[in-house]
């Protein structure tokens, strides 16, 4: 096993950095306007993020420093803290109906990030010990599926449905890709479509208007429901090929809800064109291409579950989200990795990353450049 903590994988290092100190402009351009208008001064959401930005790039430095092994250690009580504070949100955390939050004193913090993480770990240390019983419905697929199913059930009584489908998805995954029986999958699969569906009809109208929004958007029936991505379009439309100029945008004036969020995305490709958007996905190619190689040369089966889940889930995020913008999937409350405004995201992201740079430097394989030089590979 090589343990070369030395290296840094750049192919994944210098594309996350990237996303982040460029996210901090483009956050600052979609928000100037909204945050002149809520609080008189449009450094306001810039500001926070820029803090939220700097803490994530030391937390990723500090995890890539962390033997990966060491998560394997606390996987169980990392995984019950999680659903601790899940089942604590609910209680304490109401703001507008939603319990999403905790707050202590200027600090807010998502479980629901905590909990996404903390059952990746958990996922892939059970998987990689238990592989002379992957196929045991006892060993395995009980203790994986119940963990799951409090996770999801818990962050969608926030309510919180699309984290809660997000984090079913990439359990299914991690279960297909660990072997895991496959009549337990398609039992999962099927549990799983019957009660988004029932959820779906008995829980808040709003979800419904969206996916109906959708579907009339591809028959071509317009509605109220589609303002915001009406918008969105308008934005990603007035961009063309080399965009309008950067702090140039014009939907960010009050036109696009969550411009800084969860469509800041169309705003990038307002101010920066089609080739902005293409550098942008570019890089998030190059994140992927690389952690795919790194998955497949890890040390050992817990690395490559857990470097595959973390991949699997920036995949979701990066995927829903620009086809939100796009108008290709129906509108969903899920930000661009990296680049969305937000403070417990981007930090558990950062967090995820510094992992899979730990274990790209006990893979081996081939970093571009030493950091140190470091003799002690076996």
């Amino acid at each position: 096993m090589h343990n070369n903590k030395g290296h840094i994988d750049w192919w994944i290092f210098i594309p996350v950095i990237a996303l982040m100190l460029f996210g901090i402009s483009f956050v600052f351009s979609a928000s100037a306007p909204i945050a002149e208008y809520k609080f008189g001064s449009p450094d306001n959401l810039f500001l926070k993020h820029l803090a939220k930005v700097l803490i994530a790039i030391i937390i990723l430095f500090i995890f890539s420093k962390i033997d990966y092994h060491f998560w394997m250690k606390i996987s169980k009580p990392l995984i019950f803290i999680a659903v601790t504070l899940l089942i604590i949100v609910l209680f304490t955390g109401k703001v507008n109906e939603v319990n999403r939050w905790l707050y202590l004193g200027q600090f807010s913090f998502q479980p629901s990030e905590l909990a996404k993480l903390a059952l990746i770990l958990h996922f892939a240390v059970l998987l990689s010990t238990n592989q002379e019983n992957i196929k045991s419905f006892k060993h395995i697929f009980l203790p994986l599926i119940l963990w799951t199913l409090l996770i999801c059930i818990l962050i969608a009584l926030q309510p919180n449905f699309s984290t809660s489908l997000v984090i079913f998805i990439i359990a299914f995954i991690m279960m297909f890709i660990g072997n895991v029986n496959f009549l337990y999958l398609l039992f999962t699969l099927s549990g799983g479509a019957v009660f988004t569906y029932l959820y779906l009809i008995l829980n808040a109208d709003y979800r419904l208007e969206r996916i109906q929004a959708y579907i009339n958007e591809q028959s071509g029936t317009i509605t109220d429901a589609h303002y915001q991505l009406n918008q969105a379009l308008i934005a990603l439309g007035n961009g063309g090929l080399f965009g309008i100029g950067p702090g140039q945008s014009r939907q960010s004036h009050h036109f696009l809800p969550e411009s800084y969020g969860d469509f800041i995305f169309s705003i990038i490709g307002e101010e920066y064109g089609f080739l902005g958007l293409f550098l942008i996905i570019a890089s998030f190619i190059t994140i992927f291409w690389r952690g795919i190689r790194i998955a497949k040369n890890a040390p050992d089966l817990f690395g490559y579950f857990l470097c595959s889940g973390i991949l699997i889930t920036f995949a979701i995020y990066v995927f829903v989200n620009a086809g939100v913008n796009c108008g290709l999937l129906p509108t969903t409350g899920l930000p661009m990795p990296f680049i969305s405004y937000g403070g417990t995201a981007i930090i558990f992201y950062a967090a995820a990353i510094g992992i899979v740079l730990n274990i790209s430097a006990q893979a081996g394989i081939y970093p571009i450049i030493n950091q140190k030089d470091n003799n002690n590979d076996d």
